[in-house]
């Protein structure tokens, strides 16, 4: 009896210990989960032209060490098959390895075809967790697929009044599925029903046209009903048709024509069969209430003209006109899969001055890129202006002199930055520009009748790129947490589907503003659907012998003598960072060819190793640099970059030929410009020490003496900036990477002239042009070309560094400092991995420092310079605290 009882308690409590093991390997799967699903870098895409797209995903996972060991995906266009993990299109069945993205290795993919995917992960106790589904749809795959024709009104290139389109047509059964597939040359507004389609901005983005078109593809099936639609096109002038005159020749681009659209409108049917509405000479066109638009000046808008219901069933368009065909604007049609432009925050007056009766003029609060609304009632034909600045005269009235000195257009019928209202008389009127965009904090409406205006008339509407942010600084100095802050504010507004220099004074997309501020971007903002966009428009500017322009697109400006290589190395920096930060060679592989062509061209026309192709360091304090030294210095890294590209995608010869070139670069300019007794570099400024240390061409036994002389040489400038937009990237990596740590916040935490600060506390809310506040020239309020001091917090006071050999933070480097007169630091970053979290604060002499390393990575954490222990420790997945004693 009593043996039995034993037998019985033995079995109870090796059911019950199983029960527990079952409950913990439960909640871990609970607390492990695939999260973040994309293709080609974005979340459920329409319109995939790829015909290997990138499956992406992340892992969430709390428990230590943990690692993805092996993976699955399965590919299908059942959404319920997928579910149970059947793959008919693509199984990859289980692949031993951590790989978190994944080229699609399928059967063929179909044109404008659902596609459903799923991953299922084994973890390293072997438990599947499996991910939900997630969905991506290709697009047209080809111009061949297009059924519809490219369309225009019968005006040309000098009408000013925007072009609105309109048809009818019967949806003749119950709709399963319905999407519009539509090309712009321009800008267009797209309708169904009298309701606007989608919140994107300024669709599609700007290109060179006519060698590459973009098209948007637009999930519409709850916007159509069974029976009568209508669709409606408005079509804007963008970068397309450039009315207004400026330096930079857009009124002369080869492209330059009317606006003009092709749209196929695809409706499934729940019974499976597909209709296609398509853009045809059944369409009809007339003018609107937009009376004149242009992306550099403003917009134009007759209330009066207002023609209610135009986009709606029922709208008698008799006194409508016909529609023309136009020739395509390219022969290369393609997806736009980028992140769209939207009005993502928005700004109400936080002061509101009236100067006389008909001039108001309101302060935002915040200098950005956007558009203001405004509502107004008043007597019909009264003509309201709408100005936009970044400055105020002394009166308190706008003054424009700083960012509309190169407009060369009708200053008086087509003000720059300036938006015309003219009044219906019979409502309260809303007008907001479809097709234009201003940089600006103040906003002055003047009238030519008397206006009564308070606060609640207008609104302002931060517009740019709606890029997702993944990285945040907080810290106990006001003053870092401000520059962050005004960092990112400048980096928006000039992110308008590609990196601009300003959002006022000219929109370009200057290459060398755009690399400057490269780090800066990635590490707090998941942008590279932006830049692979951009690196696209420097292919198709590229000229056969490998030169690029100083902007990126352009009308055919830039190709001068100045746009060279510390401008035009965005062909290989940006590719490089992009592999960097995502560890996604694409790009590499896409941009290739074209830096090999770029760098070649260079050793053509500088064969000695030495170059002076280039600008220079632009806008420098005082102290003009050497410019054969740093253009040579950018000519090395890009033979460095495509050395290290080449070895990455298989190319041997090309690496070791590359690799021999910028060694061949590095020595031409050690021997003429490094001098081995002192230390320096040509007439050792701060840019000429600072820009060889940051870019590696200082011989290792030089670096210790080369850093001393900038480090010396930044202590008699009393910790002050002496640099222009070169040394402005340089100098704080420089002195940081060498072990002056220490001076190198000193540097950047200084609030008088010059400095970062020195804006900050000036009451800059994004960064400047010029360093001096007094500066008669480049003096734009909103500027990224010195943009570096965004993404040097994270690597400095938060440390966090991607490893080279392991790229996209697969392995994470960890080089905190913990500077004096900097209590506490947090420091997040959202890698492709998940989040990386940086944070300590000082007790006394002692620091605490916590780390989250997220899963499927591990990294090494370095002492910093001013810590006893120099020991390297190596992190695995999870929580960690690390207890320093400073010295």
């Amino acid at each position: 009896m009593n043996v039995k009882l034993n037998i019985l308690i033995i079995a109870v409590f090796i059911t019950f210990f199983h029960s527990l093991t079952a409950i913990k390997v439960v909640a871990q799967s609970k607390s492990t989960r695939s999260v973040e699903l994309t293709c080609e870098h974005l979340i459920s895409p329409l319109g995939i032209d790829n015909p290997n797209p990138r499956l992406i995903w992340k892992v969430t996972d709390q428990n230590d060490g943990a690692k993805q060991t092996a993976y699955r995906i399965v590919v299908g266009i059942d959404s319920n098959e997928v579910v149970k993990g059947e793959g008919r299109i693509w199984d990859s069945n289980r692949m031993e390895n951590d790989s978190q993205l994944v080229r699609y290795d399928g059967v063929a993919l179909q044109p404008l075809t659902r596609y459903f995917w799923k991953v299922s992960l084994w973890d390293t106790h072997g438990a599947v967790l499996n991910s939900d589904v997630a969905a991506f749809e290709t697009g047209m795959m080809g111009e061949q697929r297009w059924q519809g024709t490219w369309i225009s009104d019968h005006h040309d290139i000098q009408y000013r009044p925007a072009p609105y389109f309109r048809k009818e047509f019967v949806a003749s059964k119950p709709i399963k599925r319905a999407r519009v597939y539509i090309a712009v040359a321009g800008l267009y507004e797209l309708s169904l029903n009298g309701q606007r389609v989608g919140d994107q901005r300024l669709n599609p983005m700007y290109t060179r046209f006519d060698r590459r078109t973009l098209y948007v593809a637009h999930d519409v099936t709850t916007m159509l009903q069974k029976g009568e639609n209508a669709i409606g096109v408005v079509l804007g002038n963008g970068w397309y048709n450039h009315q207004a005159i400026a330096v930079w020749d857009f009124h002369n681009a080869p492209w330059r024509a009317r606006p003009t659209f092709c749209m196929d409108l695809r409706i499934e049917y729940a019974d499976g069969s597909i209709e296609t509405i398509v853009s045809e000479r059944d369409w009809k066109t007339s003018a609107g209430p937009i009376v004149s638009n242009n992306i550099y000046t403003g917009e134009h808008y007759d209330a009066r003209l207002e023609q209610e219901g135009w986009d709606k069933v029922g709208f008698v368009d008799s006194a409508w006109s016909g529609v023309r065909y136009r020739a395509a604007p390219s022969n290369h049609i393609v997806s736009q899969q980028v992140v769209p432009i939207r009005l993502v925050n928005v700004y109400h007056p936080q002061s509101v001055k009236k100067i006389n009766d008909t001039t108001y003029v309101f302060d935002m609060g915040q200098n950005m890129a956007g558009v203001s609304e405004v509502k107004l009632t008043g007597q019909e034909g009264t003509v309201v202006k709408i100005k936009h600045g970044e400055r105020l005269h002394d009166d308190g009235r706008i003054d424009m002199s700083n960012i509309d000195v190169y407009y060369r257009g009708d200053r008086i019928n087509d003000p720059f930055q300036t938006d015309i209202f003219i009044l219906s008389g019979k409502k309260q009127d809303v007008f907001m520009p479809k097709f234009n965009y201003k940089g600006f904090r103040y906003v002055e409406i003047t009238s030519d009748k008397p206006l009564d205006l308070t606060a609640s008339n207008i609104t302002a509407y931060f517009m740019h790129s709606d890029v997702r942010p993944i990285g945040s600084v907080h810290t106990s100095s006001s003053l870092v947490n401000k520059l962050w802050e005004i960092t990112n504010n400048a980096y928006l507004s000039n992110l308008m589907g590609y990196p601009t220099d300003c959002p006022q004074r000219e929109k370009n997309g200057w290459t060398g503003d755009g690399h400057l501020a490269i780090e800066s971007a990635l590490y707090n903002f998941d942008a590279i659907t932006v830049y692979e966009k951009w690196l696209a428009d420097h292919r198709d500017e590229q000229q056969p012998n490998g030169v690029l322009p100083d902007i990126i697109p352009t009308g055919g400006w830039g190709y001068g003598t100045a746009n060279g290589l510390d401008w035009t190395s965005t062909i290989a920096i940006i590719p490089w960072q992009i592999y960097m930060f995502y560890g996604d060679s694409k790009l590499l592989e896409d941009c290739y060819d074209n830096i090999k062509r770029y760098v070649d061209y260079v050793t053509r026309i500088s064969p000695e190793g030495l170059t002076t192709f280039g600008r220079g360091d632009w806008v420098p304090v005082k102290t003009t640099s050497n410019l054969e030294l740093t253009s040579s210095v950018y000519y090395y890294t890009d033979a460095s970059i495509l050395a290290k590209a080449a070895r990455l995608l298989g190319k041997d010869e090309d690496h070791l030929k590359y690799a021999a070139l910028s060694e061949k670069i590095k020595q031409a300019i050690n021997k003429k410009f490094l001098d081995p007794e002192t230390g320096s570099y040509a007439n050792g400024s701060q840019t000429e020490l600072s820009v060889p240390l940051y870019w590696g061409v200082v011989p290792e036994e030089m670096k210790s003496k080369v850093a001393a002389n900038l480090n010396e040489k930044v202590r008699q400038a009393n910790f002050h900036l002496d640099v222009g937009v070169l040394g402005a990237k340089a100098l704080l990596n420089a002195l940081k990477d060498n072990g002056y740590g220490e001076t190198a916040y000193k540097v950047a935490v200084q609030d008088t002239y010059p400095s970062w600060g020195w804006w900050a506390v000036n009451g800059a809310t994004t960064l400047l042009e010029n360093w001096d506040l007094e500066a008669e020239r480049d003096i734009s309020d909103n500027h990224m070309m010195f943009g570096e001091i965004g993404g040097w917090l994270f690597k400095s006071i938060g440390g966090i560094l991607p490893d080279p050999d392991q790229p996209g933070f697969k392995h994470i480097l960890l080089k905190p400092i913990f500077p004096d007169g900097l209590d506490h630091s947090e420091v997040k970053f959202n890698s492709p991995y998940g989040e990386i979290f940086s944070k300590w604060k000082k007790k006394g002499k002692q620091v605490l420092y916590d780390v989250v390393i997220p899963p499927n990575t591990t990294a090494t954490f370095y002492m910093p310079y001013n810590v006893a222990d120099k020991e390297l420790k190596i992190l695995s997945a999870g929580k960690h605290q690390i207890k320093i004693k400073l010295q």
